[in-house]
């Protein structure tokens, strides 16, 4: 009962954001297509720890980033970019893609039922992560994955 009232609050107050904030033009940047997840996962470690991301929550942000590109190459035409980009205290892992799939409001937000076979994906990014920013129009789908550093 309370989980369904908590529930409709959430949706009555939900309001989407159609916008990010501009990325630096001198975050890393990496093209990815599928036979690149490995370079992906290396290349999102190395940057967070030159960024100062503590060795525990490296491993966090690492899965985080994997799960956003595996998504990106399952329900696109297989590609994407990853952008990495210290923002004050917190590093931030941009996945982008060309597709327009995530409609509800509270995507990721709420934990899938357990018989659910899939929709798991964007769940875990946003247990594994400090803020999540996603956004998605007729011009693909941006995915923020923001990590603290301290």
């Amino acid at each position: 009962m309370f989980t369904q009232r908590l529930l409709r609050r959430l949706r009555r107050h939900a309001r989407p954001v159609r916008s990010v904030a501009p990325r630096p033009r001198d975050a890393w940047t990496l093209g990815f297509h599928h036979e690149d997840l490995a370079v992906l996962r290396h290349l999102s470690r190395v940057c967070a720890a030159r960024f100062g991301v503590r060795s525990d929550r490296l491993a966090d942000l690492v899965l985080a980033v994997n799960e956003a590109a595996s998504n990106t190459l399952a329900h696109t035409e297989g590609s994407g970019t990853l952008r990495i980009w210290q923002d004050g205290d917190a590093v931030v892992c941009e996945v982008t893609d060309a597709g327009h799939m995530i409609t509800a409001d509270l995507a990721g937000r709420l934990q899938p039922p357990t018989e659910a076979k899939r929709g798991r994906g964007l769940w875990m990014i946003n247990q594994l992560c400090d803020l999540v920013e996603l956004r998605s129009n007729e011009a693909g789908t941006i995915v923020r994955m923001h990590v603290g550093i301290r």
